[in-house]
């Protein structure tokens, strides 16, 4: 398993990636699967938002479903406990839908399964990957000529058609308010997303 950490807008010590790697040393033993983890760590330069300064995005890659988790906190340290904490709920969620679905009993859907759980932050952008091992290509600054908006980041995605139960629940697994998917039985893009009240809903573009 890899172990990939990279900084944006900061510096990070060899004694923190050092501790990152031991951290995550144990992630494959809730999943055999993992192929390599990516580690963001960045950091918040707003006096305001001091108390979260330091960012940690963890991402899974494997042969399922992309699994994602990140936390903000004062310390480095707190932020990457946090968002471990998240991915090992997620990875441990996800293994539990696989014993369902080799056991005999029927798969509870993602709806109802995750009616109870803590809704994730509003304002959330990044959409999680389609199944299988895909590269982010992401374009940082990107200016515009004119009144057009800025760009700041950009992510390519496969999309491999699924059903809106499975888009439900890789929408949990990368821990965002929406998912973007192709359905598959219209072939029509699609957007599923979270309503207030653990509700969802869906977006269906006709081509």
């Amino acid at each position: 398993m890899d172990i990939v950490v990279k900084g944006r807008h900061t510096e990070i010590s060899e004694r923190f990636r050092e501790h990152i790697v031991d951290k995550l040393a144990k992630i494959d033993k809730l999943d055999s699967k993992v192929i390599s983890i990516g580690v963001e760590c960045s950091k918040e330069r707003n006096p305001r938002l001091a108390d979260q300064c330091e960012r940690i995005e963890l991402t899974v890659y494997s042969r399922g479903p992309v699994i994602r988790a990140e936390a903000s906190a004062q310390d480095c340290y707190a932020a990457l406990d946090l968002a471990v904490g998240k991915l090992e709920a997620r990875l441990r969620r996800a293994q539990d839908r696989r014993k369902v679905h080799h056991g005999k009993k029927t798969p509870v859907s993602v709806a109802t399964a995750t009616a109870g759980l803590e809704a994730a932050p509003t304002g959330s952008t990044l959409n999680g990957s389609a199944p299988g091992v895909t590269a982010d290509r992401a374009t940082e600054g990107v200016s515009v000529d004119g009144d057009g908006p800025m760009v700041i980041r950009e992510k390519l995605h496969a999309a491999e058609p699924m059903d809106l139960d499975q888009a439900l629940y890789e929408m949990e697994l990368v821990g965002h308010d929406f998912y973007l998917f192709v359905d598959a039985a219209t072939s029509q893009p699609s957007v599923v997303y979270r309503r207030v009240a653990y509700d969802y809903g869906v977006i269906r573009l006709s081509v």
